[in-house]
């Protein structure tokens, strides 16, 4: 591989407006949004609806799932046919529709090869009493089926509190929905596959409700509802503390907040940073690559050995 190569790939983000999109992503991270009904930054992505460009290097102006296909020694010679993760900041200015998500298997078969999806979030802000939808009371298929028929959603779906901080893991089958003032970053699989549930009845601007998905949906969904099981961990470093949210074959999700000067070394096939907070730079050598709040970048295989320097907060995946 060409060293001169190995830089961190700086992304520019592709942003999707949305029903329940609000402004935030312009207020809290100084993106220029397209409107005030702004609900999604897809900030690393190569999915086909919505792909990120190379924002500098030797790549500029490639979209990432060109860059993956071309460099594929860029990402450890990753063996997946397609780029397997995607990172988003969501602003949900409103109630998002009830929904859930198909395993690998049933979309590769329902939704002409798409991944299936499973996905995480970490709150990055919502309401002081905020509550979001976290999976259902149907303690069978039937009882589930009878719930949806009969439209009894109070009865049907969970709600659990949540704070700004959090991590929510939510694996294919959970019924979900953001509410009303969240903002999350949302590391997910590489896959657009959404089963919409219910909706509140709400209509668009030409008048029209939107589409449900109700036998996908209940072909899907995890009965009884299980919450997954898995436990965070922490480490302190000399100047960094890494939170270890989830690490399973899907993916490995990290805080990272780093104080002065952290010294690491990248070992995976790749790894994706998110800037949640503070600017700093990567060292390498005798190269620093700025960043600030709301800049996101990927290190590529065998990047080695570098510095993180300044008091950031990063959501670090791979």
């Amino acid at each position: 591989m060409d060293k001169s190569l190995l830089e961190p790939i700086f992304l520019q983000p592709v942003f999707k407006e949305r029903i329940w999109g609000g402004t935030k992503l312009k207020t809290m991270f100084g993106y220029d949004i397209p409107s005030s009904k702004t609900g999604e930054c897809w900030a690393i992505s190569a999915h086909p609806n919505g792909q990120s460009i190379v924002k500098n290097g030797a790549f500029q102006g490639m979209i990432l799932g060109d860059l993956y296909q071309a460099h594929r020694e860029l990402f450890g010679y990753l063996k997946d046919e397609k780029f397997p993760l995607l990172i988003k900041i969501l602003d949900a200015n409103d109630d998002l529709s009830v929904q859930v998500h198909p395993n690998d298997q049933y979309a590769n078969v329902h939704e002409n090869g798409e991944f299936g999806k499973t996905e995480c979030w970490y709150v990055i802000d919502c309401p002081q009493d905020a509550k979001l939808i976290y999976g259902h009371h149907a303690k069978n298929k039937q009882e589930l089926i009878e719930m949806i028929e009969r439209k009894e959603w109070n009865k049907f779906l969970r709600k659990i509190p949540i704070h700004s901080g959090d991590f929510i893991y939510v694996p294919s089958g959970t019924v979900h929905a953001l509410t009303k003032g969240t903002v999350v970053i949302e590391i997910q699989q590489s896959s657009d596959t959404t089963y919409r549930i219910y909706d509140y009845d709400r209509r668009d601007d030409k008048g029209r409700l939107r589409e449900l998905h109700l036998d996908k949906a209940i072909d899907v969904i995890t009965v009884p509802h299980q919450d997954p099981v898995f436990q965070p961990k922490e480490i302190e470093e000399d100047a960094i503390k890494i939170t270890t949210f989830i690490s399973n074959q899907i993916f490995t999700v990290e805080k990272w907040e780093v104080q002065r000067e952290a010294r690491k070394t990248q070992n995976q096939s790749f790894m994706l940073f998110s800037v949640l907070k503070g600017n700093g730079y990567i060292s390498k050598g005798e190269k620093n690559y700025p960043f600030t709040k709301g800049d996101h970048f990927i290190l590529p295989y065998q990047f080695g050995e570098y510095e993180i320097r300044g008091e950031v907060e990063l959501i670090v995946s791979y």
